[in-house]
C-alpha cells in the first residue's frame, strides 16, 4: 500500500499579511526619504523687486509701404494693346509697361508736321515779299529825292512831283505789309511747330514706361480694355527701404517725435524677442479726418523688405512712470499660469503675478509683487511651495 506524504504550504492569510507588511515599510521608508529631502534646504540665488522710472508704451498698428509708391495711369484716351509686365515683376527705370494704340495719335503727328512743314513754306515766301518790297522801297525813295531837288529848280511840273511822292508812300506801305505778313507767317509757323511737339509728346503717351526702378505689385487693367487718364493702369513699389504707416491717436501723436527709436513687430503673433528696431521719420501735422489720428511713417531697417500691405504693430515711448521690475530669468511660466518663487524668512513662496513689458532692465509685474521683496533667480524645477532655501548670494540688481 503506497502512502502519500502531504505537502507544507503556507497558509493563505499569512502570506498576504507578510506581502502587506513589506510593501508598507517600503512605502514609509520612501516618505519618509522624501520628507528628509523635503528638509535639506535649496540654493537658490535671488534678486530684490525694485522700482525703476520706465516709459508709458504704448502700441499702434499700421501697414508696410514703400518709401515710392506709383499708381501707373495714361494721359490719353487709347486701347490698351500690350502690357508687358505682372505683380512680382521686377523693372528698372525706363522700361515698357504698358503700350497703347498709338494710330490715331501718329496720324495727328504726321497731320501736324504737315501743317508745319507748309507754314515754314509760307514763311518763306513772305520773306521774299519783304525783300522785295524792301527793294521798291529803296528805289521809290531814290527817286523821290532826286524828283525833290529838280522841283527845286523848277525842272519838272508838280504832277511828277506828286507821282513820285505817292510811289514813295505806296513802297513804303507794301514794305510794312510785306513785314507784317513775315511776322504772321512766322507766328503761324511757331504755334504749328508748337502743335507737332505736343502731336509727338501725345503719341509718346502712347508708351507707358516705369518711372523707377521697383517692383510691379498690382495690375489693374489687360490688353484690349480702353485706358483713359487717371484710369489706373498698374501699381509700382521703389525697390529699397520700407516704412510702417500707423495712425497714432492725437492725445498720443504729442509724444512722438521724428527721430525716435521705436520697436516694429512685422508679425501679430511675434514674441516680445522679434521686433525690429524703426526710426520715426515723418509725422503728419494735419489729422486724418475719418479717423481722427496722425499719421506716422516709421523707416525700417535697411535691409528689411517685407510685403508692402504687411500688418504690423509700433510700440513708442511715452512720458516715464515708476514701475516694479524683476529680473526676466526670474519668471515661471506653466501653461497660461504666470509666477515667480518668492523667498521669505528662508522659505519659498510661490506667488502668481501679471506681468508688463520686458526689456534690458527686466519684466514689468503689475500685480503680485511688492517693492524690496526678494524673488528667486533662475529657480531649480524641484523647487516647491514651502520648501526651506539657503540664499548663495545676496539680492542683487534687476536684470537678466
Amino acid at each position: 500500500m503506497i502512502r502519500t506524504t502531504a505537502l507544507h504550504r503556507w497558509p493563505p492569510r499569512l502570506t498576504i499579511g507578510v506581502l502587506a507588511t513589506a510593501l508598507l515599510a517600503g512605502c514609509d521608508r520612501s516618505e519618509q526619504e522624501q520628507a528628509a529631502e523635503r528638509a535639506q534646504p535649496v540654493s537658490v540665488r535671488v534678486a530684490t523687486v525694485a522700482t525703476l522710472d520706465r516709459p508709458e508704451r504704448f502700441e499702434a498698428g499700421g501697414v508696410v509701404a514703400a518709401a515710392e509708391t506709383a499708381v501707373v495711369s495714361s494721359r490719353v484716351v487709347a486701347p490698351v494693346t500690350v502690357v508687358a509686365v505682372r505683380p512680382g515683376d521686377r523693372v528698372r527705370a525706363g522700361d515698357v509697361l504698358v503700350r497703347l494704340d498709338a494710330r490715331e495719335v501718329a496720324a495727328r503727328a504726321l497731320q501736324a508736321n504737315a501743317a508745319t512743314r507748309a507754314a515754314e513754306e509760307a514763311l518763306v515766301a513772305a520773306r521774299s515779299t519783304q525783300v522785295a518790297a524792301a527793294a521798291e522801297q529803296t528805289l521809290a525813295t531814290a527817286w523821290h529825292g532826286r524828283i525833290a531837288q529838280l522841283r527845286e529848280r523848277n525842272a519838272v511840273t508838280a504832277q511828277e512831283f506828286d507821282e513820285a511822292v505817292a510811289r514813295l508812300a505806296a513802297a513804303t506801305a507794301r514794305a510794312v505789309a510785306a513785314q507784317a505778313g513775315v511776322e504772321q507767317a512766322a507766328a503761324h509757323a511757331a504755334a504749328l511747330r508748337a502743335g507737332g511737339d505736343i502731336a509727338a509728346i501725345t503719341e509718346s503717351y502712347t508708351v507707358i514706361r516705369a518711372p523707377f526702378d521697383g517692383e510691379v505689385t498690382e495690375r489693374f487693367t489687360d490688353a484690349g480694355n480702353l485706358a483713359s487718364p487717371g484710369q489706373p493702369l498698374l501699381r509700382i513699389d521703389a525697390t529699397g527701404g520700407r516704412r510702417v504707416h500707423v495712425g497714432v491717436d492725437e492725445a498720443r501723436a504729442g509724444q512722438v517725435r521724428t527721430g525716435d527709436t521705436v520697436a516694429v513687430f512685422l508679425d501679430h503673433t511675434a514674441g516680445e524677442d522679434g521686433g525690429l528696431t524703426g526710426t520715426v521719420v515723418e509725422v503728419s501735422r494735419a489729422i486724418a479726418a475719418d479717423q481722427r489720428a496722425f499719421t506716422i511713417k516709421v523707416a525700417l531697417p535697411s535691409g528689411t523688405v517685407p510685403r508692402t500691405g504687411t500688418y504690423a504693430r509700433v510700440r513708442f515711448d511715452g512720458a516715464p512712470r515708476r514701475a516694479l521690475v524683476v529680473p526676466v530669468s526670474a519668471i515661471r511660466l506653466q501653461g497660461q499660469l504666470t509666477s515667480v518663487v518668492v523667498v521669505s524668512e528662508g522659505v519659498a513662496q510661490i506667488r502668481l503675478v501679471q506681468t508688463g513689458d520686458a526689456d534690458g532692465d527686466g519684466t514689468e509685474i503689475l500685480a503680485g509683487l511688492d517693492a524690496g521683496e526678494s524673488v528667486v533667480v533662475d529657480p531649480p524645477a524641484d523647487l516647491t511651495d514651502g520648501r526651506a532655501v539657503t540664499i548663495v548670494i545676496a539680492p542683487a540688481a534687476t536684470g537678466r
